[in-house]
C-alpha cells in the first residue's frame, strides 16, 4: 500500500474507534512528501456535517501555512471525495487527489452521496428549494467589494 494512503487509512481507523465519524481518513502533503495535515472525518465528535476528513485536513493544513492556496499540494483520502469535500478541495487550489475507495462503495454502506450527484446531474431537485430573493439589496456589497479591489479567491 502506498504509505501516504496508509496513513490516510490509518487516521480513518482512528475515526472510527473513536467514534468521531465515518471511515474517512485524509492526509495532504507538501510537494517534498512531507505531511503538512492529516485527519479524520469528525461529523460526530463536532455535530458538524461539513466536518468531513478532506474538510477537516485543508482547513488545518490552511491554518499551519497561513495561506487559503493550497497549490503545490496532494491530498491523499481513503475514499473517492463526495461532492462537498471536491468543491473545497477545488477552491483550496490542491490538483492531484489520489483516493482508495469509491463513492459506491461509501454509497453501499449507507452513506449518501449519489443523491447529491444526481441533484448536480439535473435530478432529483426536491433535494432542496433553491429561490433568488432581494439581490437588489445585496448586489452593492457584490460592487463595493469590486470596487476596492478586494482579494478573488
Amino acid at each position: 500500500m502506498n504509505k501516504f494512503m496508509e496513513i490516510a487509512k490509518e487516521c480513518a481507523e482512528h475515526g472510527v474507534s473513536h467514534n468521531e465519524g465515518g471511515p474517512f481518513g485524509a492526509i495532504i502533503i507538501d510537494e517534498s512528501g512531507n505531511i503538512i495535515a492529516k485527519g479524520n472525518n469528525m461529523v460526530l465528535a463536532s455535530n458538524d456535517p461539513t466536518a468531513h476528513a478532506e474538510v477537516t485536513v485543508i482547513r488545518e493544513a490552511c491554518k499551519k501555512l497561513g495561506t487559503y492556496d493550497l497549490s503545490g499540494c496532494t491530498l491523499y483520502t481513503s475514499c473517492e471525495p463526495c461532492p462537498m469535500c471536491l468543491s473545497a478541495i477545488i477552491w483550496a487550489n490542491i490538483k492531484q487527489v489520489y483516493y482508495a475507495c469509491t463513492r459506491e462503495d461509501a454509497g453501499k454502506i449507507g452513506f449518501r452521496d449519489d443523491i447529491i450527484y444526481e441533484y448536480l446531474e439535473g435530478k432529483n431537485k426536491e433535494l432542496i428549494k433553491l429561490k433568488q430573493i432581494d439581490r437588489e439589496g445585496c448586489i452593492g456589497l457584490f460592487n463595493e467589494y469590486e470596487k476596492n479591489n478586494k482579494v478573488i479567491y
